[in-house]
């Protein structure tokens, strides 16, 4: 089971796209360490997340909301 999540960050106005098989832990490695992408903030909120079945089909969402954009997925969505 892999999770493909978003990330927003209210005090940057940023998305950050992802995928784990550790929901939890990995928001919380994300909030803490501060070498990432996600360095610049530390308010981070999940505002997505879809659970899938194998890496390959994560990998395959994962590439469809960053191109298309996690802002402009997230309102096709309805979120």
């Amino acid at each position: 089971m892999i999770y493909v999540y978003i990330l927003h960050s209210e005090s940057q106005s940023r998305y950050y796209t992802g995928q784990s098989m550790y929901r939890g832990k990995r928001l919380r490695e994300h909030l803490r360490e501060k070498k990432h992408w996600t360095r610049c903030a530390d308010d981070w909120q999940e505002v997505f997340c879809q659970k899938t079945e194998t890496r390959e089909v994560a990998r395959a969402l994962e590439v469809k909301i960053k191109k298309r954009g996690a802002a402009r997925f997230l309102l096709d969505l309805g979120a």
